[in-house]
């Protein structure tokens, strides 16, 4: 049973720094549903307030991820289009060309939904700017908690520490 646990909690781990990048998986709570998996296998055993910290910093990133794209878009000027159209670039881009699409996809998308929206392109490109900017923030922040879990699960798995021993100040 204890093999299934690891198992799944490395899958859910490597699906969620996959997640943080594709906007169909959840990152952040899968990243956070392998931990929970890989302290009920016996291989790592995380502290209550270390598991609380981690599931609080994920519920926060998952809901960053809706609000904060958007509220960037609408604080300068964008519209909901540009934010579909850089969803879906993310998602065309990526299939069309795996690396460099996840980057362009969604910049050039927004850019074609703001144009569908409103005629001017000067006005468009800089909505798409910062629908791609918001894009950027809310990924870079996904990835680095995903990442992160990830990081503390393979030491885990190493037989490391799970917390270091030092002191924070």
């Amino acid at each position: 049973m204890e093999l299934v646990l690891i198992i799944m909690a490395i899958l859910c781990a490597i699906g969620g720094i996959l997640g943080s990048v594709f906007p169909i998986l959840p990152g952040p709570p899968l990243s956070f549903f392998a931990l929970i998996l890989c302290n009920f296998s016996g291989f790592a055993t995380f502290s209550f307030t270390f598991l609380l910290i981690a599931g609080t910093i994920a519920a926060i990133l998952t809901v960053l991820d809706y609000i904060l794209p958007s509220w960037i878009v609408n604080r300068f000027g964008g519209s909901k289009k540009g934010v579909i159209g850089s969803m879906i670039g993310l998602i065309v881009g990526s299939i069309l060309l795996p690396f460099i699409g996840i980057i362009i996809g969604p910049f050039i998308g927004a850019f074609i939904g703001e144009l569908m929206a409103q005629s001017d392109a000067w006005i468009a490109l800089k909505a798409a700017c910062m629908t791609f900017i918001g894009f950027l923030i809310s990924t870079g922040l996904k990835l680095g908690y995903t990442i992160t879990i990830a990081y503390y699960i393979v030491r885990a798995l190493m037989g490391q520490p799970t917390i270091p021993d030092y002191p924070i100040i």
